[in-house]
């Protein structure tokens, strides 16, 4: 999966970055490499759902998959 990012300069030095596919999903950064090491965990946070509270009948199968 690839995904577009916009990242800004911050005024008060340092970056921060959105992710306009995934709303809400935003980080910073104070050098370039540290605002993509957060924006890795920040992606992979907005995109992590929570299974405890689902349902799944017998039938049914988790997966994980790579994109």
């Amino acid at each position: 999966m690839k995904l577009k990012v916009i990242i800004h300069e911050a005024e008060e030095g340092g970056y921060w970055a959105e992710v306009p596919s995934i709303p809400g999903c935003a980080t910073q950064g104070d050098t370039f490499d540290e605002l993509l090491e957060n924006l890795y965990e920040a992606v992979e946070g907005c995109l992590a759902v929570d299974l405890k509270d689902t349902k799944l009948s017998k039938k049914d199968r988790i997966m994980e998959i790579a994109v």
